[in-house]
């Protein structure tokens, strides 16, 4: 049995037994697998890049045997990464679908340009593109916070035809492109263009692990894990990245496509942590009231980071809706 580690940037494509995908470790035992070369066995996630425009995208696959057609396509929120899924998608695999949990453009290994378009519009053209290059048809679309605005517009408008049934997780919707304390402090003040000049990124990292942990309802577990979240964002471009992706969660964007929810026709699950203090719980319940073909399933004691408080609760929620469909 070899081990072999993913470097950074290259696809590796292998057969495997077992992935390491405890949140324990989360992002780095996710990069690292155990290889055992029985063909007859499912290939274990496979960390892969495509090119969209002149960015380098950056996603994990399981179960990309069973083929494009009916694929999981899972978007995290800000300030994450595919990682945040790690836990989710070793119980999706019996649904014998595909699964895709995406770094969106500027997060985790994704390229992190500047200036770019990382609004939830500007995510959801990438994401087109990167549908259509995989030749993804009758999606499962998922999201969780920001991932969930970006979900909207491709399930409503850029992908429609793509996206089969649309899945959001504590997600910005309507006005609320953003909380006011979260992931940093003060968030309107940080959406000033010159914000970052006036900022040190050692101030930034300090305010990032002071405030984020406030999304768990377990914020004292959180802390040991808060490395995979805000590493990415501890250089002169991180900084200018993530300040790009608060200055772009504009309530315009985010409630663009809001009437088309009523009209969209296609099957929905709310999943949302009872407990969210960033994106309320009244928010999910107008969408569960504007969506006609949805399900709403609250989680209890979990907040906005419902993926880290209660990924076995997530889990069984997607695979009681997807298995329906």
């Amino acid at each position: 049995m070899n081990l072999v580690k993913r470097q950074h940037g290259m696809p590796v494509s292998v057969r495997s037994t077992m992935c390491l995908l405890s949140m324990q470790k989360r992002r780095r035992d996710w990069e690292v697998c155990m290889i055992h070369d029985t063909p007859e066995v499912s290939k274990a996630p496979e960390r892969q890049i495509a090119h969209v425009i002149h960015y380098a995208l950056s996603y994990v696959v399981q179960g990309s045997e069973y083929g494009t057609d009916g694929a999981i396509v899972l978007l995290h929120d800000i300030p994450s990464g595919a990682f945040v899924w790690a836990d989710i998608m070793p119980q999706l695999a019996n649904l014998n679908r595909a699964v895709y949990a995406i770094d969106m453009l500027g997060y985790g290994q994704s390229d992190h340009p500047w200036p770019a378009d990382t609004s939830n519009w500007g995510h959801a053209d990438g994401l087109k593109m990167l549908f259509e290059q995989l030749n993804l048809t009758n999606i499962i679309l998922v999201g969780h916070g920001l991932g969930g605005s970006v979900a909207q517009v491709l399930a409503t408008r850029l992908s429609r035809e793509r996206v089969a049934a649309l899945v959001l997780i504590d997600s910005a919707c309507y006005e609320h492109s953003f909380a006011e304390n979260w992931p940093l402090p003060e968030m309107k003040k940080r959406q000033d263009y010159d914000a970052p000049k006036e900022t040190k990124v050692e101030d930034m990292m300090r305010d990032l692990r002071e405030t984020l942990p406030n999304g768990s309802e377990n914020s004292q577990r959180f802390v040991a894990f808060m490395g995979d979240y805000i590493d990415q964002w501890g250089s002169e471009l991180g900084k200018e990245v993530l300040f790009q992706h608060i200055r772009l969660l504009n309530p315009n964007y985010t409630n663009s496509v809001a009437s088309d929810l009523k009209v969209m026709g296609k099957p929905a699950l709310i999943i949302w942590g009872e407990k969210d203090q960033q994106m309320p719980l009244k928010l999910a319940q107008r969408l569960h009231r504007n969506i006609a073909e949805s399900r709403l399933v609250i989680i209890p004691d979990a907040g906005h980071l419902v993926l880290f408080d209660a990924p076995d609760a997530v889990a069984s929620a997607l695979v009681d809706f997807i298995g329906d469909l």
